[in-house]
């Protein structure tokens, strides 16, 4: 669901010359990294051995009466030990991709939105004209009411695309001429929303901004890109 392909995902049974002393059978959850497969967590069944050693050295009963058998059971503990270092790693190592696009090499984090540490970055097209700032930065607040967004302007726009698929941004929200209008064009509300993995693009009223957002952080682009169509397409 996150992210992480299926098939660099494996279960690997420990064999019986491997098992720790305590434990009866013991599972490890890999990941196959650059550098081979490793660990991401183990789960051991370390049967009584734990509260069989602790009764005999600190005197205590720690079993348990089961009334329909009329026995006393000592419990089972099955151990899952995970490290967040490793699950990280592996998160990064299938999110990184590297591709072509108009004979330039573009970096792409392709994390899962939930996982992205930026959901949206909205950007000014020109960073001179103050109708445009002054609308991009007050989008840019009122989304980060609900998710992690950021405000840039150091670039020109092509450098803060590619600048956010490095980084991992899923969707990127453009405030343009159009947008907020000049002395030709009356304004037409709308923002472009660019999709991170496929470049796509589509035009969004802001007074459907939000709404629009949420729909795309749970997956459903193909579904809302017909509602708010844009020529042009990718960029």
């Amino acid at each position: 669901r996150y992210g992480i392909r299926k098939e660099n995902i494996q279960q690997r049974e420990h064999a019986k010359d491997e098992l720790a002393h305590y434990a009866k059978r013991c599972v490890d959850i890999e990941y196959l990294f650059p550098m081979g497969w490793s660990e991401l967590e183990g789960i051991a069944n370390r049967t009584d051995y734990d509260l069989t050693q602790h009764s005999k050295f600190s005197g205590k009963t720690l079993d348990y009466f089961e009334e329909e058998t009329k026995a006393r059971i000592v419990p089972y503990v099955i151990e899952p030990s995970a490290g967040a270092d490793r699950s990280a790693l592996a998160f990064l190592v299938d999110a990184y991709h590297e591709e072509e696009v108009r004979g330039e090499k573009r970096v792409v984090l392709r994390f899962h939105p939930e996982l992205a540490p930026v959901k949206i970055a909205v950007l000014p097209l020109l960073k001179k004209n103050d109708k445009i700032v002054e609308t991009a930065r007050r989008l840019c607040g009122a989304l980060r009411r609900r998710w992690t967004s950021v405000y840039d302007d150091t670039a020109a726009i092509g450098k803060l695309y590619r600048r956010q698929d490095e980084v991992g941004t899923p969707f990127c929200v453009t405030v343009d001429v159009q947008t907020v209008g000049d002395e030709q064009s009356p304004p037409d509300g709308k923002v472009t929303v660019r999709d991170r993995d496929t470049m796509q693009q589509i035009r969004v009223p802001m007074e459907a901004l939000e709404g629009a957002m949420a729909e795309l952080m749970a997956g459903r682009w193909s579904e809302l890109a017909p509602k708010f169509p844009m020529e042009g397409g990718m960029a």
